[in-house]
């Protein structure tokens, strides 16, 4: 067995002087692989050989291979079987000098000992070229699930710490009117307003339905569509402005104006498309074959209704569909919703409103101060980001997917692995991302606009959106959002040239964190606050004022 298991013996054998040695030696190889095909005691002691072995299955492998060469070799040299006796006595002494030393190897040269014999003083300890687990090579190869249990149990234990001494510092800040009280009346205006936006999707429509009828020409349908959308998103403006209103119910209602005047240019986009392609029969069928899609011209008010509450903003003439509606699932999601929502109420009253009282304006003040005050902020300004995220992107969105039999949910991506912060916008709102690829970016890039400039308009459009539904509710114009925006564009650049330059999806990610939820946001928050702070003390002023001169007068 010895010699079956070392392949220079093997060898050294086979190559040996005289034939009748060569007989000899092929007879020692024989019987340790012919009993395992003639004979079952001599088989099991065969077994017996591979389990001291540890049952290692490599081995076993090796030696099965091995034997069935001999036994080959073997079967076209003898002759005779009289040999067969003295080949098992040799066998089995190679055998014991195997136990009794401990050596074996395989044909790779690669340890195959029992488990018995690995560990003598004499093994060797190192036999590999390895890097240690935290070293820049291995860093990524290796699991850190110990690491982010760690993790996690130390934000439970720091934010445990902070619960209580918030609760300690200011007390129970959640009064009882949070969700709705009295002053909550007086925002029927912009329920009403909100109630009433859908008009103008049955206004887009009848133009739709004119067209197609020939009642109105081309131009005089595009300049319909410009009317209508224009007077849907200038028509809460208005109600907010000459309302005093509460800012988060303003906020609510200017998402939903531009959510509705996004659909409707799609709706009036895509329409316009479809008529073109309905004048060319060969574009339409090679569109259809390529989408696996209908692109037959009608004017559906079913598909436009549908269109409006569904959890898109990209208007085409059927959606894929789910089957059926699972009802215990919407349950459990709008109970996650009640829970998370509750938690960002939490965090913005007991945590968010005492730290910008508490603050100064962040330019007109220490700057050590500001700062201070802004990383302060952004913990809690970054768990109740990440929970609207959760609230809106997954959980209200797939309820109202559901509910609506709507197949396509990918309503976000792994943003959180962003390596550049054009990754986190192309990744973080799927809906918006398609819009503004659809019938923004692709229609510049027709036009022969380069790439860039289509890329500068896009964040234009979506920094005009931003500052619209935080300026109007706020009652002032100061840009912040603006201009928060468009400052995306060199950080952009940055961090691709970031990305280029080290090659490490780490640095790129931890830009993004840094620049987008540690310091952009709490700086917008604390801006926002402290102009609304003194807008509404000059307001009070100004009133209190009016009403000192107005006896005199």
């Amino acid at each position: 067995m010895a010699i079956l298991d070392s392949p220079v013996s093997l060898d050294t054998t086979s190559s040996s002087a005289d034939s009748g040695h060569f007989h000899h030696a092929t007879l020692r190889r024989r019987p340790s692989a012919q009993p395992m095909l003639d004979s079952d005691s001599n088989s099991l002691e065969g077994d017996s050989a591979i389990n001291d072995a540890g049952n290692d299955k490599n081995v076993a492998n090796l030696i099965g291979n091995l034997r069935a060469g001999v036994v080959e070799s073997a079967n076209k040299k003898l002759e005779g079987e009289s040999a067969t006796d003295e080949g098992l006595s040799s066998g089995k002494k190679e055998e014991d000098k195997v136990r009794e030393n401990g050596e074996s190897s395989n044909s790779k040269g690669v340890d195959a000992m029992p488990i018995k014999f690995a560990y003598r003083p004499s093994a060797p300890a190192h036999r590999k070229i390895r890097e240690s687990p935290l070293s820049s090579d291995a860093i990524f190869k290796q699991s850190h699930a110990g690491l982010f249990n760690l993790c996690i149990v130390v934000l439970v234990a720091v934010n445990s710490r902070l619960i209580i001494e918030n609760l300690m510092k200011y007390g129970w800040l959640i009064k009882a009117g949070f969700w709705f009280s009295s002053t909550s009346l007086r925002d029927w205006p912009l329920f009403m307003c909100c109630l009433s936006l859908p008009v103008f999707a049955l206004a887009a429509f009848l133009v739709e339905k004119l067209v197609k009828q020939n009642y109105i020409p081309e131009w005089a349908a595009v300049f319909l569509h410009v009317v209508i959308t224009t007077a849907e998103i200038l028509f809460p403006v208005v109600v907010i402005l000459r309302c005093d209103s509460a800012v988060l119910s303003g906020v609510a209602l200017m998402q939903f104006a531009c959510i509705v005047w996004l659909k409707l240019v799609s709706y009036a986009h895509t329409m316009y498309d479809l008529r073109v392609l309905a004048k060319s029969l060969d574009k339409r069928e090679a569109l259809s074959n390529y989408w696996n899609m209908d692109y037959s011209y009608d004017v559906s008010f079913k598909s436009l209704a549908y269109f409006v509450v569904a959890p898109t903003l990209c208007y085409q003439p059927s959606y894929p569909r789910t089957a059926c509606i699972r009802k215990g699932w919407v349950l459990r999601q709008l109970i996650k919703l009640v829970i998370f929502t509750g938690l960002m109420g939490f965090i913005i009253e007991q945590y968010i409103n005492p730290i910008v009282q508490n603050s100064q304006h962040p330019l007109k003040g220490d700057l050590l101060y500001a700062i201070e005050r802004v990383l302060k902020l952004s913990v809690p300004n970054l768990y109740v980001w990440l929970c609207m995220f959760y609230c809106f992107f997954h959980l209200w969105l797939n309820i109202l997917a559901e509910l609506l039999c709507f197949g396509d949910r990918e309503f976000y991506k792994d943003w959180w692995n962003a390596r550049t912060v054009e990754e986190y916008w192309r990744m973080w709102n799927m809906p918006v991302h398609k819009w503004i690829v659809r019938h923004i970016y692709f229609p510049c890039i027709r036009n022969g606009i380069p790439k860039g400039v289509a890329v500068l308009v896009a964040f234009l459009v979506s920094a005009v959106f931003h500052e619209l539904c935080i300026a109007v509710p706020c009652h002032m114009f100061k840009l912040w959002a603006f201009f928060g925006i468009l400052l995306q564009v060199p950080l952009v650049i940055v961090t691709n040239y970031l990305q280029d330059k080290f090659k490490n999806s780490m640095v790129g990610n931890m830009m993004f964190w840094c620049s987008f939820c540690i310091f952009g946001q709490p700086m917008c928050v604390l801006l926002y606050y402290h102009d609304l702070m003194n807008r509404k003390a000059s307001a009070s002023s100004s009133r209190s004022s009016l009403w000192v001169l107005s006896p005199s007068e």
